[in-house]
């Protein structure tokens, strides 16, 4: 299981931070589900996995610390889209871990053709290349979960960072190519 997403923010309560609240869920719901649909639109439909889920889940994530402060609406969402991607590899570890065995009846594997990757090889294989990008540059990291899990602009993205938008798009072409890179290396 992974941890509660981390937060830029200040946690001393001040009069210019949002706090965690049922007003900041309501007011922020629809956009949520919007990234949350958009998440699962690059994947197959399952049966266990939808919007709603993926929200609700997040929202816990981050209610586990109701002293969590956030600078804004998009440094709430950001950290918000961080959630919403531990809820999706934690749900892809869940599946994969079904089929390596969950009672399945073993096959001789030189009968069948061996499927591609599936959508939630596919998140963790994201996943991994995310956490190396966190070890080389973790302000890369936060970038492509602004841009890729929570479809901020780039002046959004900027915005809840505390950076130029000049240096998002920099450091936004950087990320992919090093994705691109480590997931090339890794098939």
């Amino acid at each position: 299981m992974t941890t509660t997403p981390d937060s830029d923010a200040p946690q001393e309560p001040s009069r210019h931070t949002l706090g965690l609240s049922e007003e900041l869920l309501a007011e922020t719901y629809d956009v949520l589900r919007r990234i949350a649909s958009r998440q699962l639109g690059r994947q197959r439909p399952s049966a266990t996995l939808n919007a709603t889920m993926i929200v609700h889940e997040a929202w816990l994530k981050l209610s586990n610390d109701s002293g969590r402060r956030f600078a804004d609406q998009n440094h709430y969402l950001a950290t918000a889209s961080r959630a919403m991607r531990q809820v999706l590899v934690d749900h892809a570890r869940r599946k994969l871990a079904e089929k390596r065995g969950s009672g399945a009846e073993h096959v001789n594997i030189d009968d069948h053709q061996i499927p591609g990757s599936t959508a939630e090889t596919q998140i963790l294989d994201i996943d991994a290349a995310l956490a190396a990008l966190a070890k080389k540059a973790p302000d890369l990291e936060r970038i492509v979960e602004c841009r890729f899990f929570a479809g901020l602009t780039v002046e959004e993205t900027a915005h809840a960072l505390g950076r130029s938008g000049r240096t998002v798009e920099r450091d936004w072409a950087r990320a992919r190519t090093y994705l691109a890179e480590f997931l090339d290396s890794q098939s």
